[in-house]
C-alpha cells in the first residue's frame, strides 16, 4: 500500500495526551505502522554517561501510531484524509497525494 504519511509531512495528532498538537514527521516505520513526530509524544529516558554523551535524564520523541495522525491540509492547516490520483499522460504519468477536504495536492 502506498504511504499516506511520509517523512517531512506536517501532521496533527488526533488522539492521546498530545491531541491537537502539530509537528513534522522525522521518521516513518512502515513495518510497525508508527512514526516519530518532532516535539510530540515526548518521553524521559535515563542515559548512561559515555565518552561522547553526558549522562542524566533526557527528553526525546517516542513513536506514535499512524492511525493517531492526520496530515494537515496545505490550504487551511486542518486535519484531512489523503487520496491518490494520477497526473499526466503516457510516460509522464505520476501518482500524487491530495487532501480530500479541499482537493489540493500535497506533494506537487
Amino acid at each position: 500500500m502506498a504511504a499516506k504519511i511520509r517523512k517531512g509531512d506536517k501532521v496533527i495528532v488526533l488522539t492521546g495526551r498530545d491531541k491537537g498538537r502539530t509537528g513534522e514527521v522525522v521518521e516513518v516505520r512502515p513495518a510497525d505502522a508508527r512514526a516519530i513526530v518532532r516535539g510530540v509524544n515526548m518521553v524521559k529516558r535515563h542515559q548512561r554517561q559515555t565518552a561522547q554523551q553526558e549522562g542524566g535524564i533526557i527528553s526525546k520523541e517516542s513513536t506514535i501510531h499512524l492511525s493517531n495522525l492526520a496530515i494537515a491540509d496545505p490550504k487551511d492547516g486542518k486535519p484531512t484524509r489523503v487520496g491518490f490520483k494520477f497526473i499526466g499522460e503516457g510516460n509522464d504519468r505520476r501518482k500524487v497525494r491530495f487532501a480530500k477536504r479541499t482537493g489540493v495536492e500535497i506533494d506537487g
